[in-house]
């Protein structure tokens, strides 16, 4: 959108009214100890809103009510098409409160608001519709058997779905878990980031509004030590989705086997390569595609395109073409027009990324772009884009996932050693290649072990492919596809004797 078209987002974030209370059984309650705590906005470190702080007895009063919803049918058992307008229904009140959700997200979370306008809320809109117009489009089956016998392979919801979401894409992940979910037939219990529950909250009454009867979607604010563990113990939890790091997601691996053994989904973290190979003649498109892979979201994403694999012959040449491209991406007001990158989400991830960065330093290697803390005066959380040269794998900038703008670049002399240096990594999530060569870009793409290689472009694909990793970036199942329908449903066979 044009300048003058642009929303004035700093006056209207004036004029917001913030629910912070959680949301259960189709009503907005407090949380049953009373308790609150505050939410940050992350450029300036000023308090957003006080927040219910959901605990072991707001999780079982939620998880009821789940049940309750599910067992007597009133989501579960109504008409598919049904649940399809439903859904729909949803995504158009996410359409038409599309501003708000946005401004909500970027003070929440600190990233630019016109990314979330023009990204995380256009996802959240495609999720719901896309999984919504699966509802009627997946069959079950009939088996092969003799005439005397009828056997059926039919598909049911699995039943309560506790979903704990991480802070980076908040909406966008609501929305990945809740479409399949619900068209399923299933109930949903949502543990939102302490970080960012605002857009949760609001998503929550969005679904009211659209008239997904009560039970069915609730969302209970908290902390994951005391909320999040609770819903990962649960007994009448039947699956639990994650997003988050490979170390949280143990936790749940371990709740499920100390409780009913549910079934545990988790999409963790990831050390991506980004390798551009000596054939690519115009690094202007590739460039671009770099900066999107580890500065947009200021690089707060599991897939972010991190480790830079760059062929010996053209990395001096191709590091002075991203330092200049990279000097383009303002660091500034998440509200403003023309930030490109925002705030980081806390004040101790902050330090987190810059405790990194100096350890790139203290190994040996050579800043040559930012690396640097700015705009402390506006008592926000910025870290500018960072480009480390002189790294090597075995370095701790290159094995950790550091979750912000910074770029490692590696450089390698054959296909077969890049190939090596990518999959020298625990994670497994996402790679990228940018080549000419078609037989290159087959190989390669073939022979690294990650959930989603990208060629030519940095890029996760839409909602009609599965996400999620190898190794320990995932475990249980995917995002995204018809591949999420079957991860939150049973299969069941039935075996008729005809007489």
């Amino acid at each position: 959108m044009s300048e003058n078209q642009r929303p004035n987002f700093a006056s209207r974030a004036n004029e917001l009214t913030i629910e912070g209370r959680a949301f259960i059984n189709g009503q907005f309650v407090p949380a049953a100890s009373g308790k609150t705590f505050k939410t940050v906005n992350p450029a300036n470190g000023k308090i957003l809103a006080d927040v219910a702080e959901g605990d072991v007895e707001d999780v079982n009063r939620a998880v009821a009510a789940a049940k309750a919803a599910f067992e007597d049918g009133r989501w579960a058992k109504m008409a598919p098409k049904e649940r399809k307008r439903a859904l729909l229904r949803l995504a158009d009140l996410v359409e038409a409160n599309i501003e708000e959700l946005a401004l909500l997200e970027s003070l929440d979370n600190g990233k630019p608001v016109d990314d979330a306008l023009a990204a995380d809320l256009p996802d959240c809109i495609e999720s719901l519709r896309w999984h919504a117009e699966a509802i009627d489009k997946l069959y079950d089956q009939v088996s092969p058997t003799p005439g005397d016998i009828v056997s059926l392979v039919v598909r049911e919801p699995i039943g309560v779905v506790g979903a704990v979401i991480p802070w980076n894409f908040p909406l966008a992940i609501i929305a990945m878990k809740v479409g399949p979910v619900l068209a399923g037939g299933n109930s949903i219990v949502i543990k939102p980031a302490e970080q960012t529950p605002l857009t949760a909250i609001r998503f929550a009454e969005l679904v009211a509004e659209a008239g997904i009867p009560p039970g069915v979607v609730n969302v209970v604010p908290g902390f994951g030590e005391t909320a999040g563990q609770a819903l990962g113990r649960h007994m009448d939890v039947d699956c639990l989705t994650f997003t988050g790091s490979t170390e949280v997601g143990r936790y749940f691996l371990k709740y499920a086997a100390e409780s009913n053994l549910k079934r545990v989904i988790l999409e963790l973290g990831g050390k991506s390569p980004a390798i551009v190979m000596d054939d690519v003649t115009d690094f202007g498109p590739v460039v671009e595609q770099l900066a999107m892979g580890i500065l947009f979201s200021q690089g707060e994403n599991c897939s972010a395109g991190s480790r830079l694999l760059v062929q010996e012959g053209i990395k001096d040449k191709l590091l002075s073409a991203v330092v200049e491209h990279f000097r383009t991406w303002r660091v500034g007001d998440p509200l403003a027009a023309g930030t490109k990158v925002g705030a980081l989400i806390e004040e101790k991830h902050m330090h987190r990324i810059l405790d990194y960065i100096e350890s790139g330093k203290q190994e040996g290697g050579r800043i040559i772009l930012g690396g640097n803390r700015v705009l402390q005066e506006t008592g926000g959380f910025f870290v500018e884009p960072t480009v480390f040269d002189n790294v090597n794998n075995s370095m701790k900038i290159a094995r950790e996932e550091i979750f912000g703008p910074v770029l490692s670049t590696i450089p390698f002399r054959t296909v077969e050693e890049a190939i090596q240096i990518a999959n020298d990594t625990p994670y497994g999530l996402a790679a990228s290649l940018y080549t000419n060569n078609l037989h290159t870009a087959h190989k390669v793409s073939r022979a690294i072990r990650a959930g989603t290689v990208s060629v030519n472009c940095f890029s996760e694909g839409d909602q009609s492919v599965p996400f999620g990793g190898f190794k320990q970036s995932g475990f249980g199942g995917r995002e995204k596809s018809f591949l999420a329908h079957d991860q939150y449903s049973q299969v069941k066979t039935i075996w008729m004797q005809l007489r």
